[in-house]
């Protein structure tokens, strides 16, 4: 199974950006994906999440800028990103499968290499 981020990059505050995840998961479209993030000296933390059914759940810090999105038929799960921040600035990973079926804890099967968003004020 691979995951593949991409669309990370430089961007000023206020600004957006849209992050994609290449999922090679036979069974992606009954799978909860994921969006995680982790800053330089902090623990990876959840951002979105996304179930099978298509329900979602955010992290407070970023709803009503982020959404998450899946196209199954294609085996994606988006990340559109606005009115970003400093404070967004992390590496992002997409994840595919929670191990308890909690889509908010970083306890996934899978993880993809990360992409890095960097958010200047």
């Amino acid at each position: 199974v691979q995951l593949q981020a991409s669309g990370g990059g430089l961007v000023q505050a206020g600004g957006s950006l849209r992050l994609s995840c290449a999922a090679s998961l036979r069974t992606f479209s009954v799978v909860a994906m994921g969006w995680f993030r982790q800053a330089p000296g902090k623990e990876r933390e959840f951002v979105a999440g996304i179930r099978w059914s298509g329900t979602t759940d955010y992290a407070d810090s970023v709803k009503g800028r982020f959404t998450i999105a899946r196209d199954n038929a294609k085996k994606m799960v988006y990340l559109q990103m606005n009115s970003l921040k400093p404070e967004d600035t992390a590496v992002y990973y997409c994840a595919a499968e929670p191990t308890v079926g909690v889509i908010t804890t970083a306890k996934y099967n899978y993880w993809g290499q990360g992409t890095q968003v960097t958010v200047s004020s």
